[in-house]
């Protein structure tokens, strides 16, 4: 198990590299800096040629690693009933992911598509993350197999992953319509005259929608602490969990507002991109929580 457990690590490790070095192909406009060739590389020897070629390289060897940890977790872990499904997700969209990049170099894309390139890493992330949180026994550790998590905080959890899921293409098409600095101030496009919006132009709008939405999804997750807080004070699994989540949404909030008033700095940038992918992992990882309580209600009813 230790070395399925290194394996398990790499692979997380490289996956957040994968997410990360595509925000940084967006951010440094390096999509075409290989031209239009894949999986090869004949575009001329500069800055956006290695960044892209260093992001299929790590892709490539993600790819290795995680068929890697499915197999061997097939093989050491599949007792558990999550092992053979989240193996297949985190291949299948990081195959998806690979194809996707490759068509939108072979093919031009639309922004509204390219976008939808951030997310489906994102999901293969969240599987190699919810594998490792396995291999690594957690539940065991910190006592989540007698967790019942009642009906209303399991909704919480899934509708809240779908809207994070929204939040996130929404920050994708920020970077990719390249709006990052559409709006000058923040919290407001513009802080003097926030209600005025007759003159805005699609850049501002993109912005402005994807602000709004990353405000309730921030409310939306210090309302759930409170409430965690509340239930499941002695369920280190649940609270100092949700206290994690919630330290990484008011970080994205912080970098967000970062990103704006250092002129959209690279390194804020890409702190923004991975600690929503942090974020979305951990409340995937509460949705596994969530489908485990209900298998336990029904067991205790029959």
């Amino acid at each position: 198990m230790k070395g399925l457990k290194i394996l398990s690590i790499i692979s997380v490790a490289v996956m957040i590299f994968v997410l990360v070095g595509g925000a940084l192909v967006t951010k440094t406009d390096s999509g075409m800096g290989c031209g239009a060739n894949w999986p090869l590389c004949y575009g001329d020897w500069s800055l956006e040629m290695f960044i892209e070629l260093s992001h299929r390289i790590v892709s490539s060897l993600a790819g290795i690693f995680i068929l890697l940890l499915s197999i061997l977790s097939w093989r050491k872990i599949g007792h558990i009933r999550e092992v053979k499904f989240l193996s297949f997700i985190s291949i299948f969209f990081l195959i998806a992911q690979g194809l996707f990049g490759a068509s939108a170099v072979i093919w031009p894309q639309s922004d509204t598509i390219l976008a939808l390139h951030f997310g489906v890493s994102l999901i293969s992330f969240a599987a190699v993350l919810l594998l490792t949180i396995l291999i690594f026994e957690v539940d065991h550790k910190f006592d989540a197999d007698s967790l019942i998590i009642p009906s209303y905080f399991r909704k919480q959890f899934i509708w809240l992953a779908i809207f994070t899921y929204v939040v996130v293409y929404s920050g994708a098409l920020v970077r990719h319509m390249d709006s990052s600095l559409a709006c000058p101030d923040w919290p407001f496009c513009v802080n003097n005259d926030p209600l005025v919006m007759v003159d805005w132009h699609i850049g501002q709008w993109v912005q402005m929608g994807h602000r709004f939405l990353a405000a309730i999804a921030f409310i939306w997750t210090i309302v759930l602490m409170f409430q965690i807080k509340k239930h499941f004070r002695h369920s280190k699994i649940m609270y100092n969990g949700w206290m994690i989540q919630t330290g990484f949404m008011v970080s994205q909030v912080l970098l967000g507002a970062l990103v704006i008033f250092s002129l959209a700095d690279l390194t804020f940038a890409l702190l923004h991109a991975l600690i929503i992918t942090l974020y979305f992992g951990v409340l995937c990882y509460y949705l596994l929580l969530s489908y485990r309580s209900v298998k336990k209600e029904k067991q205790n009813k029959s």
